[in-house]
């Protein structure tokens, strides 16, 4: 998967939330960190899979739950407001 193509994915993540995500990430810092690092792990991931050498490594599967637990946390501040 290409790097741009993971770019837009997180940008399309939640687009029913486009605007609220948007007002959060400037308001609560909390959120803005959780998105913050997420948007870092799908670079990470995205970087590690262009070699096919890592498809198989455990790291990546590591790093993907931590991801989707970062997207869990995420939509939960976003179903609270």
């Amino acid at each position: 998967m290409k790097t741009k193509e993971c770019n837009k994915k997180v940008k399309n993540m939640f687009p029913e939330f486009r605007e609220l995500i948007h007002r959060l990430r400037e308001e609560n810092p909390r959120f803005a960190h959780l998105f913050e690092r997420h948007e870092e792990l799908d670079r990470e991931i995205c970087q590690l899979e262009l070699n096919p050498v890592n498809q198989i490594n455990t790291d990546i599967e590591t790093l993907k739950r931590q991801k989707l637990k970062l997207k869990d946390e995420i939509y939960y501040l976003l179903k609270q407001n």
